[in-house]
């Protein structure tokens, strides 16, 4: 358990003990899922699991993508037959946009988020105010669980409503805050604009976005001691996390990473940027060479931090077109379903655009040929485009009518132009 800077021993295991072990247990949890997974029975029925013991035999078997869990989804409800312990049994089910169903492990902290945290600086006694949303997806019981498997009390904040939850740091006066980047701005800005006091969150967590240089430099300029991220995703939990150190992000014990060249199974040279490929050890959901959709690339060496498990360089992009967007992922399936609704559009592009961590969304239309909307009749459209938008991907966003052809015809329906930087 934690002692000191380090969450527990394993995090400064040779990393040859390290693969030992992951590769000694690997068959264990092909058996496991085979025996009671009826979706990873069928998958994996021509693999022998007492067979794949080495990263080699591993990258034998098929990546089950996130792009396409929805329709194993679909065919096998809830989960596509991938989890292993009954439904009823199971702690909370969950719907992420996609819409994509996640389930919670049995245990303490099923999400394994309290390493991320502990390296953040919480420790037990702490308050903590969690900012990630609590409605439907799991983002805010992954922390939650996490920093009481520490020790903490949680300040179940939720987003919006700025004025309550400073009302709530006043009150309570919580030692971090864990959420998106973004709304930690929001509340700094508006406790600056109404007089009211931060001074007690010293420290942060943050993930669901992007965190520049230069915005986490803007926290430390307003009182931010510490404010570290970490990687996750709804399906899997705690994938990585920074340490103090700053030297890329530090995968967590309990999972084998991969990079793969996207849209492939084959795994890339060390340091290739490829998709992000996760085996993880739970017994009640088990995923084996899960692929998130996201790019990454795998640092050379250690971290000066003492931890030595392998590190990546955090979130490179998507190797599909799903983009996240405010913490919320943005499907292409969301924008033809809003190009379904209004028959009166040949095209549409979602451009992402913004910096730091203030994105911005707009829907560029292009009308069918011969559709001639003149000043009242692009308000009316306009109107109900915005208002399909919210409702397919909960999502605010502003419209641009633009010429035929004016989009090209290259397949692209989100179109990510963010500066990071």
């Amino acid at each position: 358990m934690a002692d000191g800077a380090h969450y527990d021993r394993r995090e400064t295991r040779s990393a040859e003990q390290r693969e030992a072990e992951l590769m000694a247990a690997l068959p264990g949890l092909i058996a496991h899922a085979k025996e009671h997974a009826p979706g990873w029975s069928r998958r994996l029925a021509p693999f022998d699991a007492r067979e794949v013991h080495s990263r080699k035999a591993l990258a034998q078997l098929p990546v089950l993508r996130k792009s396409d869990l929805k329709a194993f989804q679909e065919a096998d409800p809830p989960f596509g037959g991938f989890n292993a312990t009954p439904v009823g049994r199971l702690s909370r089910l969950f719907m992420s946009p996609g819409p994509l169903l996640d389930p919670e492990a049995c245990g303490p902290d099923p999400w394994r988020a309290a390493r991320a945290l502990w390296a953040a600086g919480i420790r037990p006694g702490m308050i903590v105010h969690n900012c990630f949303a609590y409605h439907l997806t799991p983002g805010a019981w992954m922390v939650d669980a996490g920093a009481r498997q520490i020790g903490c009390a949680v300040i179940p904040a939720g987003v919006g409503q700025t004025e309550q939850q400073l009302e709530l740091i006043a009150r309570f006066k919580p030692d971090a805050y864990v959420g998106t980047p973004s709304f930690l701005r929001i509340l700094i800005e508006k406790s600056n604009e109404a007089g009211a006091s931060l001074s007690c969150l010293r420290r942060a967590l943050v993930a669901a976005e992007a965190l520049p240089p230069s915005l986490r430099q803007w926290f430390h300029q307003h009182g931010m001691e510490q404010v570290l991220q970490w990687y996750g995703t709804a399906d899997l939990g705690l994938i990585a996390y920074e340490s103090p150190a700053l030297h890329g992000m530090i995968l967590d014990e309990d999972l084998i990473l991969e990079i793969v060249r996207p849209g492939s199974d084959e795994p890339v040279a060390a340091g290739e940027v490829g998709e992000v490929v996760i085996t993880s050890f739970n017994r009640d959901y088990p995923l084996i060479r899960f692929g998130t959709g996201d790019l990454s690339a795998v640092m050379i060496g250690h971290s000066p931090c003492g931890r030595t498990n392998v590190r990546i360089r955090g979130w490179l992009g998507r190797a599909d077109q799903i983009t996240k967007v405010r913490g919320m992922f943005v499907h292409p399936a969301q924008v033809a379903q809003v190009l379904a609704r209004h028959p009166e559009l040949a095209r549409a592009r979602l451009v992402v655009s913004g910096a730091l961590a203030q994105d911005e969304l707009s829907l560029h239309c292009q009308p069918q040929p011969g559709v001639a909307l003149g000043a009242e009749e692009q308000d009316g459209l306009r109107a109900a485009l915005i208002q399909s938008l919210r409702e397919i991907t909960g999502l605010r966003t502003g419209v641009v009518f633009v010429a035929p052809g004016a989009l090209p015809n290259d397949g692209k329906v989100i179109a990510d132009e963010r500066n990071y930087n």
